[in-house]
């Protein structure tokens, strides 16, 4: 599981970085913090600086830099320390909020929220690559909760499937010859939609965003895409005959061989 990253210390401020201290009442380490932030006007397409900067400090929380409860520099030191307007940090911040890391008073200024209290699942993507490379931990949490939910999917489908989501299935699986990973989404969608429970349906849709991302964990080995090639086949069949109890058994087990697959490639690319 993901372990609470601990409190990171900043080292000195170089040059002029020192003016954004302000008051005396000001955290000195807040400003140290600032200049350590790896940007320049360069760095990025301006279209793209909201976003960036958004990433930027984004893991920077996730890594303690900024830790809960601790009150962000200002707008305009943010804005300096980038090299960029106070608009633009503004836009990066009210993200922030939306995903509930910081919290804006107004009047008084922005500090930082607990996410493992208050993070949304919009984080996932964040908390995925927040050392800037794959956190091996968290792409095995989110594995674990599609093996805890995706059974009961399965089972759901085969009691409840119609007969149009039996047509799509069979189209999908022996006529339309899509690379792999696009057609294990669409199965894994028209089970989800078989099921007759929309949240299955909106959090697999919220997860397919990563799948696409991280396949190549699971599908760069030519026996997983057989693999899956063999559950295709079989959750079609269990679904077809409306075998609930074979359906979620169909399903269980790819997850967990899944599972055991992608843990051996984080291994080897030594995520």
């Amino acid at each position: 599981m993901y372990t609470v990253p601990k409190k990171v210390l900043t080292g000195p401020a170089e040059g002029g970085n020192e003016k954004l201290v302000g008051p005396p009442n000001q955290c000195i380490r807040k400003a140290k913090a600032v200049a350590e932030i790896p940007l320049s006007p360069q760095t990025f397409s301006r279209s793209k600086l909201p976003e960036k900067i958004e990433d930027v400090l984004v893991k920077k929380i996730l890594r303690g830099e900024f830790v809960s409860g601790e009150k962000l520099p200002t707008e305009r030191a943010l804005a300096l320390s980038l090299d960029v307007n106070r608009s633009t940090v503004r836009v990066a911040l009210s993200k922030l909020q939306s995903l509930d890391l910081i919290e804006i008073r107004h009047g008084d200024g922005v500090y930082v929220k607990d996410y493992l209290n208050s993070g949304n699942l919009d984080l996932i993507r964040a908390l995925i690559s927040s050392n800037g490379a794959v956190n091996g931990d968290i792409v095995m949490d989110l594995l674990a909760v599609r093996n805890f939910l995706a059974p009961e999917k399965a089972y759901r489908a085969a009691r409840y499937r119609e007969d149009r989501h039996l047509k799509v299935l069979d189209d999908i699986i022996h006529n339309r010859q899509l690379p792999m990973v696009e057609e294990d989404i669409l199965v894994h969608n028209i089970v989800a939609q078989a099921s007759r429970n929309m949240m299955y349906l909106m959090l697999l849709n919220f997860c397919n965003k990563f799948m696409r991302d991280y396949a190549f964990l699971y599908f760069e080995d030519p026996r997983n895409v057989k693999r899956s090639r063999r559950f295709h086949e079989e959750i079609y069949q269990a679904i077809k005959a409306k075998d609930a109890a074979r359906s979620k058994s169909v399903m269980k087990n790819v997850l967990l061989y899944a599972e055991r697959q992608v843990k051996k490639t984080l291994g080897n690319h030594g995520y």
